[in-house]
């Protein structure tokens, strides 16, 4: 199970499971009105308080288990669905709909909240996570450029290649011999920009701003020693040859970096003293950004063009 997500067994259930077990539809209404059961979609409940206590993965995953109840039997989770399954990151995509393939070659019927896809979907791009079948990661980072930007897919195949699920070689490999896939286009240009060393969604979104908006390239995950050679502090992303550092200021940081029993306010004190350090050892300058500059793409971009060409005219 991917770190992070439940074990979600039998949480889904059918009306028909319910009215075996002796419920009315009359009682199965009342018990959704007043919250104790939750409607996933048209005839597929769970727990009222499970599912208020999930996360917005784990929730699609549930409703991903409602439709796999009533689907083809060679149904499989492909694209975002399989992506979440396999605990890689998805953002800016419709996380009420759910996307199948059926492995038999035929396109299912129309549903709502449902995307049956139609392809070959051979036994060797299929493997069992969580206890349910989903394309390989390997696939799965392909699959996600038919269906959405290439931001949101750059989102996701970072995650995959960061997690160690694929390699930047076999995701080209397979982009390749899927080049005639409708809306693949965009498949070798994710490739280009991927990066496993890119570890969060908001790093991959400003990898994604700079190439949107013709920066140089920086480099991710730059490591800063001091005097005594010991590492310091390692910058989500560097320019050395201008002397600027970026670091992205988002609030899974402030989880994921924050001491065992450390408050924001120490965090963020620590922060400073870790910038500053970094700044004296190197003679670098610190450029951050936040979810709102990657939102003001072109004027967010302006400002680090500029401070790249300043430092430029400086000789750093």
């Amino acid at each position: 199970m991917a770190e992070g997500l439940l074990d979600l067994e039998g949480a889904a259930f059918l009306r028909r499971d319910a009215v075996a077990e002796g419920y009315t539809d009359r009682a199965i209404a009342a018990l959704v009105a007043h919250g104790e059961w939750h409607r996933l979609r048209r005839g597929a409940y769970c727990s009222g308080l499970l599912w208020r206590s999930l996360s917005t993965a784990d929730r699609h995953r549930l409703l991903a288990r409602a439709v796999l109840r009533t689907a083809h039997p060679s149904a499989v989770l492909t694209h975002h669905s399989a992506a979440i399954e396999h605990g890689a990151p998805v953002w800016g995509r419709d996380l009420g709909i759910v996307h199948l393939t059926r492995t038999d070659g035929r396109a299912g019927r129309r549903e709502a909240g449902v995307v049956q896809h139609r392809g070959v979907l051979p036994d060797s791009h299929v493997v069992p996570v969580n206890g349910v079948r989903a394309s390989h990661p390997t696939r799965v980072a392909v699959e996600m450029s038919t269906t959405g930007s290439v931001e949101s897919t750059l989102v996701t195949v970072n995650g995959i290649l960061h997690m160690g699920l694929s390699t930047p070689e076999a995701v080209a490999t397979l982009t390749g011999d899927m080049r005639f896939w409708p809306r693949s286009l965009a498949a070798d240009l994710v490739i280009r920009l991927a990066d496993p060393r890119v570890e969060s969604v908001g790093e991959s979104r400003t990898l994604f701003l700079c190439w949107d908006q013709h920066l140089p390239r920086p480099c991710p995950q730059v490591e800063v020693r001091d005097e005594h050679g010991l590492v310091v502090a390692r910058l989500d992303f560097a320019w050395p040859e201008h002397g600027v550092f970026l670091e992205f200021d988002g609030r899974e940081k402030y989880f994921r970096h924050r001491l065992e029993g450390e408050g924001l306010e120490e965090f963020l004190l620590r922060e400073k003293r870790r910038e500053e350090l970094v700044c004296l050892l190197t003679g670098w300058v610190c450029i951050r950004i936040s979810w709102t500059d990657l939102a003001r793409r072109q004027q967010t971009g302006r400002r680090i063009r500029a401070l790249l060409a300043r430092r430029t005219s400086q000789g750093a």
